[in-house]
């Protein structure tokens, strides 16, 4: 399919081929028709993806200090890495869209095939030949709203979220502060709600076709005469600001044609130092608008498909949506007399230039070649070598980590062909295969695992589908190698414990601190020894938001989804596995806690994981006392060890836990049939370990392992 991608490094914009998308569950897979340049927000995009690094950092600076922050723990090459690794993901444009159903996937009903419908949201309802977007995102179109009319779906719920947070009533007097498309919009709304409204903009044509969609007046000049005017010298009821720059002028302007106890609603993206006594002698009420309404920015609605009660709230963005369309099927809003350009997808590229050039535009419309046959989920971009079955590996999932480590860590084994890249999205898995050189990329899952020249299959989905596609892959004779954690609950753990006893694949979790070199020269200095280990492990986990979908049942939460990492480097240090626990969490904080383990060989180990630090600090600490030696290792950047009254000290130049060593000693196992790189029940009891952990915090007890 078509897609248009801006370059975050380069900010060129081009119009890629992509697979299809999957319709996973909860999704709606549409055929686009039509789709809308929202011109004020993607041009902002475009333009910071054109910036200069330098320029960039200036309008984004706070992720220029979230990379600063990342440099002094993990070390500047590293960080310049994964920055640059992130950069050359290109960027799907587009947020506003309609066209046909082709498939509604598990949990999304009252939609069939052949539907038309309004799809809103960016990284869903982009500018692409097809798109899979989330059902709460998802609006039926209504009869007599075609698609040209339904496409406006996210800038009408956009405007009409910023009237209702404006409270109009019957009679007032509203000015309208930028005529762009959703000023336009509001005007419309405005006037169907039963008020008077005085709009401005600098462009006069703006200006006319305000008046032409029934502003009662316009100003393109010196509002604050104009509104006052307007209001017999009372001053405006309401202002809604539609404008988008980075000057406090809109909103202070608003503040001065306002009336006492006057109301301020802010829709586009502006400055907002405010001019004090504007707003408190008048006691202006400033309100924010949240784009579409309630439900933005949640993940738990816009991906996780959970509506929010309508009784408690009765206008969630979904529901804006439908709003809208209705108000366009009843006459009293009229998109497409703000439409002044239609280009086809391919001239995509032509469609862009207009937001730089001198021609005057307002709403540009793409239109789509009409769907035929089933979409295309595979691309090919070379066919694979004769001996394509051994040594041939495909990866499901290309998220930040597969496309900066695992991808890179692979590559780099001699050996292997990177076959096939599997994503959700079909932009990730074409952009994983353009610059990896993977020779297909794919959103069927079941053809990279059901193929039978691939025969070894790397996971680095989110973590609740691990089990599965383990147990899968497993099942088809596969090699697996599986970013951590192996399972999120007991049920996908035992569905992997069945099939692996009669597998002949080989299967490794990504527990790479384990092969780190730090943990392997530890292991050494400690061989031989007599006596068990004592072991103290910090980590300075820092904070995710509770929203995150690290923390919600696709992540598995903190424990299962990264605390089994320091156990794993404990059980390899010791060689014992864990045989009864104990953990407490501070008050309000689960992913701030202490565990103590005990092991099989008389070994003990603490481990103090905290969200709570400074970001800014090291983040893992190890110290292991045995025999009379002490070993420390600091972030895996350097160690002692301390013997006989003297310490040696080992350091490398960039932070090292391991990710390469480890997917070369899982290679290695699979290319010269050695031993498992982990041993199964080791992968086992570390996974039963982090549900241990969950279970002694909520019965305040100890635990002792499943034998």
């Amino acid at each position: 399919m078509k897609q248009v991608v801006q370059s975050y490094r380069s900010g060129e914009l081009k119009l890629w081929d992509a697979p299809a998308p999957a319709c996973g569950a909860g999704k709606v897979l549409v055929a686009v028709s039509r789709s809308l340049i929202s011109a004020g927000t993607e041009k902002l995009v475009i333009d910071l993806g054109k910036a200069s690094l330098a320029g960039k950092a200036v309008l984004r600076p706070d992720l220029v200090q979230q990379v600063l922050t990342k440099a002094k723990r993990e070390g500047l090459l590293p960080t310049l890495e994964k920055v640059f690794a992130k950069l050359d993901q290109p960027a799907p444009l587009g947020y506003s869209a309609a066209g046909r159903v082709i498939a509604a996937g598990a949990g999304v009903s009252g939609l069939a095939a052949g539907d038309l419908v309004a799809c809103a949201g960016a990284g869903y309802a982009n500018h692409a030949e097809f798109v899979a977007v989330p059902k709460n995102l998802v609006v039926r179109v209504p009869d007599g709203v075609n698609d040209e009319d339904a496409c406006f779906v996210a800038l009408g719920a956009i405007a009409l979220q910023g009237v209702r947070q404006a409270q109009p009533t019957l009679g007032e007097r509203f000015a309208v502060l930028g005529l762009g498309l959703i000023g336009q919009i509001t005007v419309q709304l405005l006037k169907a709600n039963g008020c008077k409204v005085i709009g401005y903009d600098p462009d006069p044509q703006k200006c006319d076709l305000a008046k032409r969609l029934g502003a009662d007046a316009v100003s393109k000049s010196d509002i604050r005469d104009a509104a006052a005017a307007f209001t017999s010298g009372l001053g405006a009821d309401g202002v809604i600001i539609t404008a988008s720059t980075m000057s406090n002028e809109p909103v202070n302007t608003a503040a001065d044609l306002c009336r006492v106890k006057g109301r301020v609603a802010v829709v586009g993206m502006i400055g907002l130092n405010l001019a004090r006594d504007a707003f408190y002698k008048k006691e202006l009420d400033l309100r924010l608008s949240m784009s579409y309404g309630p439900g933005r920015y949640d993940p738990r609605y816009e991906e996780g498909g959970q509506d929010y009660p309508f009784a408690y709230v009765r206008w969630t963005e979904q529901r804006n949506m439908q709003a809208f369309l209705e108000l366009v099927a009843e006459g009293r809003v009229a998109p497409k007399a703000l439409v002044t350009h239609r280009f086809p997808i391919a001239e995509a590229e032509r469609a862009y230039a207009l937001l730089e050039g001198a021609e005057p535009y307002l709403g540009i419309i793409f239109e789509y070649p009409e769907s035929t046959g089933t979409p295309v989920r595979t691309l090919r971009f070379a066919s694979p070598p004769k001996a394509a079955g051994k040594g041939s590996v495909a990866f499901i999932g290309a998220g930040n980590f597969g496309r900066s480590v695992l991808i890179p860590a692979f590559k780099a084994q001699k050996g292997i062909t990177l076959a096939a890249v599997a994503a959700a999205t079909g932009l990730s898995a074409a952009a994983a295969a353009k610059k990896f050189g993977f020779l297909r990329a794919t959103t069927d899952v079941e053809e990279v695992i059901s193929d039978p020249d691939i025969d070894t299959v790397v996971i680095a989905t989110r973590h609740n589908l691990h089990a599965g596609l383990v147990a899968e892959a497993l099942a088809r004779g596969k090699h697996v190698f599986c970013e951590k954690p192996l399972a999120t609950d007991e049920a996908g753990l035992a569905a992997v414990i069945k099939v692996h006893k009669v597998s002949t694949g080989q299967l490794c979790i990504g527990f790479n601190r384990r092969f780190s070199p730090f943990i392997r020269r530890a292991r050494e200095a400690l061989a031989g020894r007599n006596a068990p280990l004592v072991m103290l492990y910090r980590v300075n986990a820092g904070i995710i938001p509770k929203d995150s979908w690290i923390q919600n049942e696709e992540g598995g939460g903190r424990i299962v989804g990264e605390v089994c990492h320091f156990v794993d480097a404990m059980v390899a240090l010791c060689g014992s596995l864990p045989e009864r626990l104990s953990a407490i969490a501070a008050k309000g904080h689960d992913d701030a806690l202490t565990i103590q383990i005990a092991f099989g060989d008389g070994s003990i180990g603490a481990l103090v994981y905290s969200s709570l630090g400074d970001q800014s600090f090291p983040k893992e600490y190890l110290e292991v006392f045995a025999a009379g030696s002490v070993v420390t290792i600091n972030d895996y950047r350097q160690m002692t060890i301390t013997l006989n009254g003297k310490t040696k000290t080992y350091r490398t130049m960039r932070q090292d836990k391991g990710h390469l060593a480890c997917a070369e000693a899982f290679v290695r196992t699979v290319q010269q049939g050695r031993p498992p790189a982990i041993p199964f029940e080791e992968l086992e009891a570390v996974t039963r370990a982090t549900f241990d952990i969950k279970a002694s915090l909520r019965a305040n007890a100890i635990i002792k392992a499943e034998t």
